[in-house]
This record gives C-alpha cells, structure tokens and sequence, in this order.
C-alpha cells in the first residue's frame, strides 16, 4: 500500500488543476535504482491503467498507481511534501529502503 498525506494530496490537487487534468488522471510512481535512498522515484501524471501490469490504491482522495513489479518495493511508502532549506517537493518514505544519511525524508 502507497498513501500519501493530506499536504502532499493537496499539493497533487494543484498540479492537476494548474494543468487542467481530468478526473480520468492519477499519480504514477515509478522506481530506478541509485540516490541516496537507495532508489529514484518517479513521479507523474497519467491517464493509462492496465489491470494486467499495473496496481491502484487511494489515499486522502488521491488515486496512485504503480508497476505490480515495483508494489512490493513501496509497501509501506508515504508521499509527503516538504520545504526545507535544500529542498521544496515531493518526499517518499519507504520503509523498506531507509534513507541513507544527509537525506531527509518525510518525518526526518
């Protein structure tokens, strides 16, 4: 499971309306491998779900979607918005790959 908090759902809200997104769109996460955390996250928006390859779930009224090879690596995830000195955006903290020292993460 993939949720997100209320912050960051708000912030995903802004984007689709600054961008004029229909309902029909939702939040892809993508992983790669590599960054301080251990792996790169993608994130984007997107209007094509394939039930074959691909997994949903809802958070705070937001429909995230990702790859089913990539669900098991972010169970658990929360997306979060942060502003800090170094950075201002989306944050995802995955349990199952810890931050790595020098990266903040959604709590950190």
């Amino acid at each position: 499971m993939i949720t997100i908090t209320e912050e960051a759902a708000g912030k995903v809200r802004e984007a689709q309306e600054r961008q004029a997104l229909g309902d029909d769109h939702f939040l892809r996460v993508g992983i790669r491998g590599g960054g301080c955390s251990g792996l790169l996250y993608a994130l984007a928006f997107d209007n094509e779900f394939d039930p074959a390859t691909d997994t949903k779930f809802t958070s705070e009224g937001i429909t995230i979607v990702t790859r089913k090879k990539f669900a098991e690596f972010l169970d658990g995830t929360e997306i979060c918005f942060k502003i800090t000195p170094n950075t201002v955006g989306f944050m995802l903290e995955n349990p199952n790959f810890p931050l790595g020292q020098g990266c903040a993460g959604c709590h950190g």
